[in-house]
């Protein structure tokens, strides 16, 4: 294990050393580019770490990112590698591009076709700009990113779950005992029933007697019909059956007759309207009168 830590250790070390140089052979040409395109000695020394240095950032988050991220930073690692390629080829093909011993580069042209030159001077300008806005995106992206748990697999599950279910029945500190099976006997009831002529009761009896079997009888049920019935309503007063509506003289004659035999504090409306059936209207009436008459017939007979 040791070995192995020292092995991958060494190989990043010699991948950083390889990058290094590799940057330092590309950072002269681009410093000469930049000086070509008017930027001051300060500037020029840091413009390849502007385009280098965000190649490195682009790699690096195309380890970390996923899915469409990590295209994007895929995007950006491939163009500001292939402009850095440009730039270091056109380095090589203009001479006067070339400085000597650090010095600073004069102003001069990036080719002799006028287009030529129009392009590589735009490209050698945009891309500190795009290196700001690429270079924030991606580090936006590489904040924000939640990578997800990966679950290992579960090896060898069926086992596992076997032994789970060794070790739950082993640490039980005794046996389940058995259930207890009851067994029902039908017997038929001696007791005369009006609507079912026998009826079946269960009597526990013990393993191994007969089992007393009690004659089914055959019934027709009647089938039930597999519609549904419709909610109804409130009966339409069409549909009802008329009422005969009584006058209030038959009214008077059957409160007359019904309370008869009632003392007066009993000659109630509330009692008048249960007796012949009425409205509360009609039975105040009807009390009324029937008070007025009784007390008519008890100033005659004094």
């Amino acid at each position: 294990m040791n070995l192995h830590r020292k092995g991958r250790a060494a190989l990043v070390l010699a991948l950083v050393a390889v990058v290094g140089m590799a940057f330092r052979v590309s950072w002269n040409a681009l410093r000469d580019i930049a000086g070509a395109v008017g930027a001051d000695e300060t500037a020029a020394m840091l413009y390849p770490f502007v385009v280098d240095g965000l190649m490195a950032l682009a790699l690096i988050a195309t380890l970390v990112l996923t899915g469409d991220a990590r295209k994007f930073a895929l995007r950006v690692l491939g163009t500001y590698t292939l402009a850095s390629l440009v730039l270091n080829y056109v380095h090589g093909l203009v001479p006067e591009l070339h400085s000597d011993g650090g010095a600073r580069v004069d102003w001069t042209r990036l080719a002799d076709w006028d287009p030529a030159n129009w392009a590589l001077v735009l490209l050698a300008t945009s891309l500190p700009v795009g290196s700001i806005y690429f270079g924030s995106d991606l580090v936006a992206k590489v904040l924000h990113h939640r990578p997800t748990p990966i679950t290992p697999p579960i090896e060898n599950a069926e086992e596992s779950t076997e032994t789970a279910m060794k070790r739950s029945t082993a640490d039980l500190p005794e046996s389940t005992p058995k259930p207890i099976t009851a067994t029902l006997a039908r017997v038929p009831n001696q007791g005369p029933v009006d609507h079912v002529k026998a009826a079946l009761v269960f009597k526990p009896i013990a393993q191994g007697d007969a089992l007393p079997l009690a004659p089914i009888e055959r019934r027709t049920v009647p089938a039930e019909s597999t519609r549904s019935r419709r909610a109804t309503g409130r009966l339409p007063e069409a549909a009802r059956s008329p009422r005969p509506k009584r006058t209030p003289d038959q009214l008077l004659a059957e409160a007359r007759k019904a309370t008869a035999d009632w003392p007066d504090a009993k000659v109630t409306a509330e009692g008048i309207r249960r007796a012949v059936r009425t409205s509360p209207v009609n039975a105040r009436t009807l009390r009324d009168t029937l008070l007025a008459e009784r007390a008519a017939t008890a100033a005659e007979a004094a």
